[in-house]
C-alpha cells in the first residue's frame, strides 16, 4: 500500500480481506517501534489486531509516500470525523485535510516527523470533506515502514478533538 496512488482502488477493511491486516500490521508495528506504545492488544492474532484498529474509538489514518501523499487508510473513527466514506478518503491527497492557510504548518510538521521518526505533541486545525473544521490535540504522528524497513508513509493517531 505504500506506493498506492489515488487511481488505484484500495478495498475497505472488512472481514473478507482480513481488515487489511498487512497494512494494519505496518501501522501497529511502526507505531510500537517508534513510541514503545501499543495501538491495540499485541496478544491478539493479526486479523483481530487489524479489526481492533479499524474499530478503535480513536482516530488512525495514514498516507503513502508519494510526492503529494494520498490517504491509504482511515479507521472508522477517522472516516466519521472527516465525514467521508472509504473510497473518497483513500483517493484524497492528505494535504486536503488541512485548510489552505494551515498547509504550510502541516508541511513543517511532516518534516519534523521525518527528522525525529515520530512526534506526540501535535495540535492543529483540520477540515472534513464537508468543510467542517475541528481541532486535534496531542496527536502522535509517526513514520511507517514496511517489513524491510523501507519508508511506507506516515500515520497519525489521536483521541482528543473538538469541532470549531
Amino acid at each position: 500500500m505504500s506506493g498506492t496512488r489515488k487511481h488505484e482502488k484500495i478495498p475497505a477493511p472488512a472481514k473478507s480481506n482480513g481488515f487489511l491486516a498487512q497494512h494494519a500490521r505496518r501501522l501497529i508495528e511502526s507505531h510500537r517501534r517508534r513510541t514503545r506504545r501499543d495501538l491495540v492488544d499485541p496478544g491478539l492474532p493479526p486479523v483481530e489486531q487489524a479489526r481492533a484498529l479499524y474499530e478503535a474509538p480513536f482516530v488512525v489514518a495514514s498516507h503513502d509516500t508519494g510526492a503529494d501523499p494520498v490517504f491509504n487508510y482511515g479507521n472508522r473513527a477517522a472516516l466519521a470525523l472527516f465525514e467521508t466514506g472509504w473510497a473518497e478518503f483513500t483517493s484524497m491527497p492528505s494535504r486536503l485535510s488541512a485548510e489552505p492557510v494551515a498547509r504550510e504548518e502541516r508541511t513543517r510538521l511532516l518534516a519534523r516527523v521525518n527528522d525525529q521518526g515520530f512526534i506526540d505533541d501535535y495540535s492543529g486545525v483540520r477540515i472534513s470533506t464537508l468543510g467542517r473544521r475541528f481541532l486535534i490535540r496531542r496527536a502522535t504522528v509517526w513514520n511507517v515502514v514496511d517489513e524491510h524497513d523501507a519508508p511506507a508513509g506516515q500515520a497519525v493517531m489521536f483521541r482528543d478533538w473538538e469541532y470549531l
